[in-house]
């Protein structure tokens, strides 16, 4: 490993200061406009089924609901970090604020099912320039070892546990006002975001990329992506085997190594290899990408459980998630940012998602009579604690070393990692609780004689699905840990630092603590 930080000279860590006074007022608006974006990966989901009664959505078109938000900000999420290191992070996260503003706006005045699917994919492509730009605001603006673990515990707490809270927050907008208000919500986040942005946010000078766009990267990207992430998609709805679903397999393979091939060969590529190269970098977002497979299935089948098995209403089903974002509040905020300068960052991502694997574990013991305060309960804490300590060295990790005029096109990988995982996590793991419900159903339907009888092996059939699909999560969860315990293996933040990146960062006056090859 090279020496310490200390080739980074103190002037420059002063100038980062002078440049940005405010920045924590800054990690106010961009925490803002990460839990709006966060948010509305649930607080749709919620309100889907009134909205489709209202607009007259036919069962097989609903899911597009979700899927056209979902392929475009996956597909575009490459092109947004690139245009954020172009452009400028303050101002591509503004324009991401103000356009998705917009188009939530226009959903929530959806008259029809074309007006809704179009501003969902609107709201994607304006999410697309919004997140990664946030996280590289966050790269660039917090360089001290200290201040950059606070900063990220606080923007892991909200990236984690967001979801959590979309349910809660969708629920009483559902039941107590419209579905309308699930999207009209958005809107004075936005506005407050962006307006706090405009003023409060100074982005440090230099380190912006000047180079031409790649547009063959961006076209072989995007569409690579959009065919993967559809793909999972379509798998969920129509099978694995479905002729489609395969194409968009195959498709999806082949546009995404020959936008590899042009990446290893273009003199200005959209996605430099070296950034995913690095061992550390690498292991963040394989790790991040199967803990957020497991997670979101989780998110899935728990709303499941406690609505359709349990009988909770929406609201009371929000609020049974409350436990989960605690933990990982306090995994991210407490645990994490206290020992993140302590200690390597895979002595807090490998034990984080065992322990997240270990509350996992325990909602394999799910039936139907299961008692929430005794098994949902204390799972839910422990796989917030986990994921919350495990989340929050891992989205610093992820961009730390990073030259500055990557930090964009970093950071979008992490929330490509997350899309990628979620599109995964949501199809692969309903396919197998599918697949084990109907096969329990089938054993056991033909020694029940009444309906009740009957209805009470469906119960059963749905929860062993569950708890079958778990099993895979647990596992899931394993394999991350794994990972980051073998290829992460940078040092203390502070201590070490990357060959080259101490010449950049005095280069553009910004100290970028460091981790080593």
């Amino acid at each position: 490993m090279s020496s310490s930080a200390s080739k980074i000279p103190d002037s420059a860590r002063r100038a980062v200061r002078a440049v940005d006074p405010n920045r924590w007022k800054a990690l106010v608006f961009i925490a803002l406009a990460q839990l709006m974006v966060v948010l509305d990966a649930t607080i749709v989901n919620i309100a889907l089924p009134s909205a489709q009664q209202d607009l007259g959505i036919s069962d097989g078109n609903r899911q597009w609901v979700v899927t056209a938000y979902a392929l475009a900000f996956g597909g575009l999420l490459l092109f947004g970090g690139r245009i954020a290191d172009l452009w400028g992070r303050k101002r591509t996260f503004v324009t991401g604020l103000a356009g998705f503003a917009a188009a939530s706006a226009m959903g929530g005045a959806a008259t029809n099912e074309a007006m809704m699917f179009g501003s969902r994919a609107l709201q994607g492509v304006f999410g697309a320039l919004l997140a990664p730009a946030a996280l590289s605001l966050l790269a660039v603006m917090f360089t001290d070892g200290k201040e950059r673990a606070k900063a990220f515990g606080i923007y892991g707490a909200i990236a984690g546990g967001g979801g959590a809270v979309g349910l809660i927050l969708g629920g009483f907008l559902t039941e107590y006002l419209d579905w309308r208000w699930t999207f009209f919500v958005n809107i004075p986040f936005a506005v407050v975001a962006a307006a706090g942005a405009y003023f409060v946010i100074r982005e440090p000078k230099g380190g912006r990329n000047r180079s031409p766009l790649d547009i063959p990267g961006v076209i072989l990207s995007t569409l690579g992506l959009v065919a993967l992430v559809y793909g999972f998609t379509r798998a969920e709805s129509d099978g694995w085997g479905d002729s489609v679903t395969v194409a968009m397999f195959v498709a999806s393979a082949v546009l995404l190594l020959a936008f590899v091939v042009v990446e290893s060969r273009v003199k200005a590529p959209l996605l430099p290899l070296r950034v995913i190269t690095e061992r550390n970098r690498g292991g963040v977002y394989l790790s991040l990408g199967l803990a957020i497979i497991a997670m979101f299935g989780l998110f899935l089948f728990l709303t499941y459980y406690l609505q359709v098995v349990k009988g909770y209403s929406p609201v009371r089903t929000g609020f049974a998630f409350l436990p989960m974002i605690a933990g990982m509040i306090t995994g991210s905020t407490q645990i994490g940012t206290r020992l993140m300068t302590r200690v390597a960052p895979r002595l807090l991502m490998g034990p984080g998602f065992l322990v997240a694997a270990l509350g996992m574990l325990l909602l394999t013991q799910l039936e139907i009579g299961s008692s929430y305060a005794a098994l949902l309960l204390p799972a839910m804490l422990l796989l917030g604690l986990g994921m919350g300590t495990a989340f929050m060295p891992a989205m610093s990790l992820a961009t730390l070393g990073v030259e500055p005029r990557d930090a964009g096109v970093a950071s979008a990988m992490v929330n490509t990692s997350q899309q990628v995982g979620g599109a995964i996590g949501t199809a692969l793991l309903n396919t197998i609780a599918a697949s084990a419900t109907t096969a329990y159903v089938a054993d056991h339907i033909g020694g029940a004689a009444s309906r009740s009888q009957q209805q009470l092996v469906q119960l059963q059939g749905m929860v062993h699905g569950y708890t079958s699909a778990i099993w895979f999560a647990v596992g899931i969860l394993v394999l991350a840990a794994a990972i980051a315990l073998t290829f992460v293996n940078a040092g203390r933040p502070g201590t070490t630092a990357v060959a080259g990146s101490a010449e950049a960062a005095e280069e553009d006056e910004v100290a970028v603590p460091v981790v080593a090859h």
